[in-house]
């Protein structure tokens, strides 16, 4: 992450300093070696360069001279500060007390005396984000330490992220929040501790009552020492070294975590409702980490926390699981047969409730991955093993222990579908391959839906003839259930724009759907899907729409 982040430090005697910093430098780029005999300076310059973050000193003598207090003050000048190189990437993180370059040290002089002075959220503790493109954004979490010595018996700190990049700056926020909160909690924490062992030795509350007090003489009356480090204040021994830990990690976690990607084209529905899930995913955990105002939180249920976080299954995740599991649709339609198959994709094309029922949460784990498969992003949600029963409002693929019971009105309703997975009895012990899933189960698939399923809908029969040829690889397979998922998603978005947006009336909408190839043999299934298809569509998408008919509204009522 091409970003610096610093400790700062509001001395009562100096005002704002930067005690610590934390920067990543890049290696150099290879140039080709250049013709002609070598020149004597170049060796010695190529040295210091590799030994830079070795030799680091502060940026300006008087700073570190009569300038600075202990308070002021993290590392002697005679430190040659801390050095991590990651392996992978030949990254190295330095850390000292001032940056290296002299344009930094600007950049984060500037953000230190503004996150403790005028950038600063209501209660004076908290995270805030500043800063404009001629000298970098600032992400900055003020707070505030115990010390016995200090005035109101606390001194204030922040902890500032500097980088040119706004958008990447202000995507990181939950991530760059969370871990800087463990941070500062720990600090915190530690030097609570020190406060309260000082506080049982000297109670400086009654010192002070009962003392003569004089501004001009205040901080001598705290025994001459008015700004205590912050080595000090946590009695940690190696509190330098270990924030130089925290921040290399958070820089190289917070640059891994983004990464760039070339789209070809209009972002996919899929690609927006990931982003979409990932953002309020995010903020959930942020704001499950404590409420601001000493109001908290309440937690969430297990079933909502396994929704949340397993509202995709990542074909990655595929390779994880052990023991027996479906590699694909076409293993499983081999497995469950043709016609139970089209029954099952059926019922999950049509937005119906899915129930699988076993003691092997991996294979149906495994089954709920490939499924999903036949469905947009924005249409799945999953509660993948369940001690209890969760209603169809929640999810739509439900895997339950074996001994859950299915409710009545579940049982009895056209709009769910329930696949008990059995344990096969077998008489002799022999190995078995865990490929061999028909050896170890088998599969009773139950609905009360009396419709047949063996007219459409149209997606439905050319999948299935895609997975019933044998001459097209799994991959090729995948691609053609891609392209037809895109096919008809841009027809959910027009009838979406048509009958929700305009506001058509039914003869108009019945024109459409013959216009998109909705209408025919298994017209009924079609229209389903497609109505069941559009609270797949993401908000941006719908709001963009909504935005774009006011806009036109707003036109022709007031033509220019």
């Amino acid at each position: 992450m091409n970003a610096l982040v610093a400790l700062c430090h509001f001395c009562e005697l100096h005002g704002p300093r930067t005690l610590f910093c934390t920067e990543a430098v890049h290696p150099p780029s290879p140039s080709p070696p250049q013709p002609g005999p070598a020149i004597p300076g170049d060796r010695d310059r190529e040295a210091d360069r590799e030994g830079e973050g070795l030799t680091m000193r502060a940026n300006s003598s008087a700073t570190q001279g009569a300038d600075m207090c202990e308070g002021c003050r993290s590392l002697p000048a005679s430190h040659p500060g801390f050095v991590s190189v990651d392996g992978e990437t030949g990254i190295r993180y330095l850390s000292h007390q001032h940056p290296r370059q002299p344009q930094l040290f600007s950049v984060v002089r500037q953000a230190c005396v503004r996150s403790l002075s005028c950038e600063v959220c209501p209660g004076r503790e908290g995270p805030i984000f500043f800063g404009d493109e001629q000298h970098g954004f600032v992400f900055s979490h003020t707070f505030f330490i115990k010390d016995s010595l200090a005035r109101g018996f606390q001194r204030w700190y922040s902890i500032v992220v500097v980088a040119m990049d706004r958008i990447y700056l202000i995507n990181s926020w939950p991530f760059l929040l969370r871990h800087l909160r463990l941070t500062i909690q720990s600090l915190q924490n530690t030097a609570l501790k020190v406060f309260d062992s000082e506080q049982c030795v000297c109670p400086q509350r009654a010192v002070r009552m009962n003392s003569a007090f004089s501004p001009a003489v205040f901080p001598h009356q705290r025994s001459g020492n008015a700004a205590r480090s912050l080595t000090s204040l946590t009695q940690h021994p190696n509190l330098w070294a270990s924030l130089h830990s925290s921040f290399s990690w958070l820089l190289k976690a917070c640059g891994s975590r983004l990464t760039e990607k070339l789209l070809e084209g209009a972002p996919t529905e899929d690609t927006l409702v990931l982003i979409e899930r990932q953002t309020e995913q995010e903020e959930e955990m942020s704001g499950w980490d404590g409420a601001e105002g000493g109001v908290s939180n309440p937690q969430p249920s297990q079933s909502e926390s396994v929704q949340a976080k397993d509202f995709q299954f990542d074909d990655g995740r595929q390779e994880d699981i052990l023991g027996p599991k479906f590699k694909s649709l076409r293993h499983l339609r081999q497995v469950l047969g043709a016609s139970d198959f089209r029954q099952l994709a059926w019922h999950v094309l049509m937005g119906n409730q899915v129930i699988w029922r076993g003691a092997d949460p991996g294979l149906i784990q495994s089954a709920f991955n490939v499924l999903k498969a036949l469905l947009p992003v924005g249409c799945v949600r999953a509660v993948p093993y369940s001690p209890h029963y969760e209603e169809a409002y929640r999810c739509n693929f439900l895997g339950l222990s074996p001994d859950v019971p299915i409710p009545a009105h579940v049982s009895s309703s056209e709009f769910s579908v329930l696949v008990d997975v059995l344990n096969v009895e077998r008489g002799c012990v022999n190995p078995v391959s865990d490929d061999d899933i028909l050896s170890l189960y088998h599969f009773n698939i139950s609905s009360a839906n009396t419709q047949a399923t063996d007219r459409g809908p149209t997606l439905l029969n050319k999948m299935e003839v895609a997975l019933s040829n044998e001459n097209l690889s799994v991959e090729v397979v995948s691609l053609c259930l891609l392209c037809l998922k895109e096919e008809w998603m841009n027809k959910v978005k027009v009838l979406f724009k048509f009958s929700k947006v305009d506001g058509r009336g039914k003869e108009d909408t019945q024109k459409v759907l013959a216009l998109l190839g909705a209408t025919g043999p298994g017209e009924e299934d079609n229209v389903r899907l497609l109505k069941f298809w559009m609270t797949g569509l993401s908000k941006l998408y719908k709001s963009h729409l909504m935005t774009a008919v006011r806009v036109g509204e707003r036109t022709l009522s007031h033509p220019p």
